[in-house]
């Protein structure tokens, strides 16, 4: 095809769009309420990755060191514990900075304070962060046997639950995308079917007479097309304004749920260009989809 009968052939199926506006609107309806579904559970999905990675980070893994270790030792464990796959950072902790942390809480226990001061009973540490949470047990057996560490303390349980939480979330989001995606796809292709027989026999005289396969698809292709983009549009706005208020709400929270939300919550700015991009991609792609499917059905009339 010529880029004239191009401009032609589009210019009939948006015209399609306003000749079928019943089912227009329930297709760009349906693919509508899919893609906002979409969209909450993958930003659902998005804050929970955050939460975890935020409390994965708040839970440091503390390597305890031997009492006895000398400044040899202490740098050797230090070079060894960051030689660890997975470890992101080590922090050292030395006994008077531990005994330091503690003295806001003895502030009432004068005696006991002074004698820690004169016997510190602490160890010193360091403090590490990983960056991955999947793998933080087997990154504490592999702390555990370097020299000059007598213990170490990681949060593993705490971690295993925050990581099944993040994989049911993903998983259930892939699932849920996958479903959306096909429901939408038979929606727009009932659309354009119903359509595809309202000009069955402007289509039959259109193939008596030379027309191509191509040359019939293609107003339904931009039709579909049409219907996904503005679905796309019209779900980007829903999506991106509620995201906008949840953000704006969560800057609002004190206390616990301050630190906890506040810190963890997604930015919209890092959010937006993928959810706009994602929806007009996923709108268009699956609204031409659905076309395709159905005009190939019926251009045998």
């Amino acid at each position: 095809m010529n880029s004239s009968s191009m401009r032609y052939l589009s210019a009939q199926g948006l015209h399609n769009l306003a000749r079928n506006r019943l089912m227009t609107l329930a297709g760009i309806g349906v693919l509508t309420a899919c893609l906002v579904i979409t969209g909450v559970a993958t930003l659902f999905a998005a804050n929970v990755n955050s939460l975890v990675a935020y409390l994965g980070s708040q839970n440091e893994t503390v390597v305890y060191l031997d009492p006895a270790a000398d400044d040899t030792t202490t740098q050797n464990a230090y070079t060894a514990i960051m030689a660890v796959p997975g470890v992101k950072s080590a922090t050292y902790v030395s006994k008077q900075d531990v005994l330091d942390e503690y003295k806001s809480y003895m502030e009432e226990y004068a005696d006991l304070w002074d004698e820690f001061q004169n016997d510190n009973p602490f160890k010193a540490n360091y403090s590490v962060v990983v960056d991955d949470l999947d793998n933080m047990q087997t990154i504490q057996a592999q702390l555990e046997t370097i020299p000059g560490v007598v213990k170490v303390s990681a949060p593993v349980e705490m971690t295993s639950i925050f990581v099944k939480v993040q994989h049911v979330v993903t998983t259930a989001g892939y699932v849920l995308v996958a479903v959306l995606a096909v429901v939408s796809i038979v929606v727009i292709s009932n659309t354009i079917r119903l359509s595809v027989y309202a000009r069955r026999k402007e289509i039959n005289i259109m193939k008596y007479v030379g027309a191509t396969n191509a040359f019939i698809r293609w107003p339904f292709f931009v039709e579909g097309v049409g219907v996904g983009l503005i679905a796309a549009v019209l779900a980007t706005g829903i999506v991106l304004g509620a995201y906008y208020g949840l953000t704006n709400a969560a800057g609002t929270l004190t206390g616990f749920w301050q630190t906890l939300l506040g810190d963890s919550v997604v930015p919209l700015s890092k959010v937006w260009y993928w959810i706009a991009g994602g929806f007009l991609l996923g709108g268009g792609v699956i609204g031409g989809l659905g076309s395709v499917m159905s005009v190939r059905r019926h251009l045998d009339v």
